[in-house]
């Protein structure tokens, strides 16, 4: 069994309606590899699908929303904001009594601790395929302000886009996608006349 990490959220936080990604990586320093990055889902699936992989295997798994910045001064933003909080968290450390009282903290930690191993925790099923494009489809919906979906309009998928001049109903046509290695370009040499 893995180890998944994620944040701990009020219900009401915004942050549950972001696209979520998924970092897949070994656990400990003996296996090393280059981590897999997987998403954007949902929130609810991305947190199914990394408990469905983590319960079968010796990997860590960090669940994240993804920030959906749409400018470099907005990229830098959330960097200071990181950087800031990574200093204030360290300079409370700093002023914290490292030899504070703990009992209370430690008692709760041994009932938690206590009623998880009379009730494990099972992991939630794995969603499927066509729960993973639906949501694929809401996060393009959410990302971009356009409808996406099936054959009601025309069987577009997320990342497709109407073309200025075509219809709804004219064939869709796609962005590129990449998914593992980039796909070859061609060149003049390569073209068969």
């Amino acid at each position: 069994m893995g180890a998944l990490v994620t944040l701990d959220l009020p219900e009401d936080s915004p942050m549950h309606d972001l696209p979520w990604i998924i970092t897949f990586g070994p656990l400990g320093d003996v296996d090393e590899w280059e981590p897999v990055v997987c998403g954007p889902y949902e929130r609810g699936h991305a947190l199914s699908l990394a408990e469905a992989v983590v319960a079968e295997e010796q990997l860590m798994a960090v669940v994240e929303p993804m920030l959906p910045a749409v400018s470099a001064d907005q990229v830098r933003g959330e960097i200071a904001a990181a950087r800031t909080a990574a200093r204030d968290e360290a300079a409370r450390a700093e002023q914290a009594d490292l030899y504070g009282d703990f009992e209370d903290v430690r008692d709760e930690e041994l009932a938690d601790s206590a009623a998880r191993a009379e009730h494990p925790p099972q992991p939630r099923a794995a969603p499927s395929e066509a729960e993973l494009r639906a949501g694929f489809a809401r996060i393009a919906e959410l990302l971009t302000g356009e409808q996406v979906g099936g054959p009601e309009d025309g069987g577009r998928r997320p990342g497709d886009r109407i073309l200025p001049g075509a219809s709804a109903t004219s064939p869709p046509t796609t962005r590129g996608r990449q998914v593992g290695r980039p796909a070859a370009r061609s060149t003049p040499d390569d073209q068969v006349s």
